[in-house]
């Protein structure tokens, strides 16, 4: 082959790589532009791979993990991210010291509680109920800190897939994620949202989803090779006890009610809302808990929230009306709070009328009779148990 016919024939190869690599980006460009989801996968790459630089404790690899684990990766809060504490929950010691006798210590220390792993091994759900503003969410979180676990915090869109059966896979990935992350707590805000009692007018897809995370939730106490069962737990959050499946209710033995904070409970609260705040010499607690009867744990903050700003509005009131700058303000010269300041915004948190209370004492009687009739397997059983009794 001549020199002339040896250039032509590298102009010709050069021009054919030329070819198709211009063909195989143009044809990527077309693909990528006419997917609808090419940005959303691009977006949860990037939120995934950064969820993972911050669990330095785990040996885990963006490569390692499927398309449906890196969209439950993004509900991941690493414990050192978690700003809530058992400190900072009040008027709930005795729930408290049972989560970490029951739950903490058996989730996070398998291998002194497999010595009878039947019995001594962390519950496979734990719900927390009772109405709202209690501190259920909070509690979730501390337990979460506490137990130096990761937490899962798991919403309802993130189950909800436009494609049939992603679903079901999106379930399948939280679970397998949490056995990648373990100890892990999965952790359901309004639990009653997602797994409502099932009936005939289901949707299938809703259907399925529930079967599939029963069926998967069943398995989570199996035990690994070497014996040691598995440190993952599903927490439920509700103020709707009565809408959740009983399937359901079934796998989470541990039910803490988190009610109303009584006057001790209150008293812890307030002294933890208060703790950083400028009191005045006349300030009377005791007056305080005794007008706050009723309240949930976030009615307290917000009426404390609206109290504390009364001196500050005052403060400033007095230094328009005498001409002083905005940048000479000191926050040492607010005066200290007063029992005075609560009650006065129009439109917030209001006391409690002694009707109101009357009725919520009613309420909460009727609560533990409805707990006394769960510890029996229906009510009409309840009903003759003291008629044999009474035979006996």
């Amino acid at each position: 082959m001549s020199g002339r016919g040896k250039g032509r024939f590298l102009m010709d190869v050069l021009a054919l790589a030329t070819a198709q690599i211009t063909a195989y980006y143009l044809i990527r460009y077309l693909i990528r532009s006419v997917d609808p989801d090419h940005k959303t996968r691009a977006t949860l790459d990037r939120q995934s791979s950064a969820v993972l630089s911050r669990l330095t404790s785990h040996d885990l690899s963006a490569e390692t993990l499927t398309r449906f684990e890196k969209t439950i990766l993004t509900e991941v809060v690493a414990p050192e991210d978690i700003a809530v504490s058992f400190a900072d929950v009040g008027g709930l010691d005795h729930i408290i010291e049972d989560l970490r006798e029951s739950v903490i210590f058996p989730l996070t220390q398998p291998h002194f509680f497999s010595a009878n792993r039947s019995l001594l091994s962390a519950p496979k759900g734990v719900l927390l109920y009772g109405p709202p503003g209690c501190g259920k969410t909070m509690l979730a979180k501390a337990l979460a800190k506490e137990s130096r676990a990761c937490f899962i915090n798991l919403h309802i869109s993130t189950l909800t897939e436009k494609y049939y059966g992603d679903s079901n896979k999106i379930v399948a990935a939280v679970f397998s994620l949490a056995r990648k992350l373990q100890p892990c707590i999965i952790f359901i805000d309004e639990i009653d949202a997602v797994l409502r009692q099932r009936r005939s007018d289901d949707h299938e897809a809703s259907h399925m989803v529930k079967a599939e995370f029963m069926t998967l939730w069943d398995g989570l106490l199996s035990s690994s090779a070497d014996g040691v069962p598995e440190q993952i737990m599903v927490l439920g959050a509700t103020n709707r006890l009565a809408d959740i499946d009983e399937a359901i209710l079934r796998r989470m033995p541990k039910k803490f009610a988190i009610n109303l904070p009584d006057r001790v409970s209150r008293r812890r609260i307030l002294s933890l809302i208060l703790s950083e705040t400028k009191l005045s010499p006349t300030f009377s607690m005791d007056k305080l808990v005794e007008e706050t009867a009723g309240l949930s744990g976030s009615d307290l903050k917000e009426c404390c929230r609206e109290a504390a700003m009364a001196p500050v509005k005052e403060y400033l009131r007095q230094t328009r009306a005498a001409g002083v700058d905005v940048e000479e303000l000191k926050a040492e010269n607010l005066r200290g709070l007063e029992n005075g300041d609560f009650w006065k915004v129009p439109g917030g948190v209001r006391r409690k009328t002694r009707q109101e209370l009357d009725l919520l004492q009613v309420k909460e009687f009727l609560e533990q009779q409805l707990e006394r009739v769960d510890d029996y397997d229906d009510l009409g059983e309840m009903k003759r148990l003291p008629e044999a009794e009474a035979v006996e």
